[in-house]
């Protein structure tokens, strides 16, 4: 049986290219050699480009996301794993583009790609599944902005946050009116369209959630302690929190948060990957969002998740390339 190809599509358009190139790293490492050639492909706002083993450069044919090397072998990929974090990777653009060439990948399709980017849109369909989240208003830059509207409804604090962006960029806690406008503009700063949304007073926690050998499973549950008000990029990324894998929840509570993840990932079709936020207050887990490209650094939570369900990385990859090459 001969090797299939599989590139390992990294990097991305926003400042979570960093994060991306991590993960991209150890998925490069974990997947097996004997069943694979396994390649570097990095994706940035002004260059697509394959990466060698010595670190050169050779750019990507977009025609059909195939690469010329300098020796004269070109190299067409079975499968490309994509691990972009943010746009193009985890918004659909480049699903879609994949879709047109032909060309099968890892993860959820294009359409659930750019549904779960869009918080607003997602909250939306999984409230038809009963799955609740906090009261929010939406609001697009250059529509007016009623502040006392704004807190009567909501009340403070409340947060206010981008629609459309990954790792917590953009985030702010509100706990005086004064503050809100501050708070807007940093959202706006990020993306076009925002939520507010009400403050949940509970506890974070962050789901693994996988389709595994033909079964959906949850990988773990984790708890979030941020030591700031709230995890943001900073806790996320840079070491400001504490995670707590299996979170500190009693049985009743753990089994409600994980019927409830399984229920939310297979209402929207969901393949691969996905880590969804959730706040449980008072035994009840409201939704923050899901994200269907987390992180998946050596420090990131999904890998520490896996590890304590028992499953390899190299397992947990090699499983999303398999589908992926089944895939008609």
């Amino acid at each position: 049986m001969s090797k299939k190809n599989v590139a390992v599509v990294m990097g991305g358009y926003s400042d979570e290219y960093k994060v991306s190139l991590k993960s991209g790293q150890l998925i490069f490492d974990s997947l097996d050699r004997d069943l694979y050639n396994v390649y570097k492909v990095v994706i940035l706002k002004d260059e697509w480009y394959f990466l060698d083993d010595r670190g050169e450069k050779a750019p990507i044919n977009k025609e059909d996301f195939s690469v010329s090397l300098s020796s004269g072998f070109q190299v067409k990929f079975d499968v490309c794993f994509n691990i972009i974090h943010g746009r193009p990777g985890e918004n659909g653009e480049l699903q879609a583009y994949w879709n047109t060439i032909g060309q099968k990948y890892t993860g959820c399709d294009f359409y659930q790609s750019a549904l779960t980017f869009n918080k607003k849109d997602t909250l939306a369909v999984l409230s038809k599944y009963g799955i609740p989240s906090a009261k929010s208003i939406y609001l697009r830059h250059g529509e007016e902005i009623k502040e006392d509207e704004i807190i009567k409804e909501l009340g403070l604090p409340l947060f206010v946050k981008p629609n459309q962006s990954g790792s917590s960029l953009g985030i702010s806690k509100v706990k005086e009116q004064s503050e809100l406008k501050k708070a807007l503009e940093f959202a706006f700063a990020e993306d076009e369209e925002i939520l507010i949304e009400s403050f949940l007073d509970g506890m974070e926690v962050s789901v693994g959630v996988v389709d595994f050998n033909n079964e959906t499973i949850v990988l773990g549950i984790t708890e979030i302690v941020p030591h700031k008000e709230f995890f943001d990029y900073e806790a996320k990324y840079e070491g400001a929190s504490e995670e707590i894998t299996p979170a500190r929840i009693d049985d009743e509570t753990r089994l409600k948060v994980e019927e409830i993840s399984k229920r939310a990932y297979e209402a929207l079709g969901m393949s691969g990957f996905s880590r969804s936020e959730f706040i449980i207050m008072k035994g009840i887990p409201y939704m923050l969002e899901m994200n269907t490209n987390p992180g998946f650094s050596p420090a990131s939570i999904l890998p520490q998740q896996a590890a304590i369900y028992g499953i390899s990385i190299k397992d947990l990859c090699g499983n999303e390339v398999e589908k992926a090459l089944a895939k008609n």
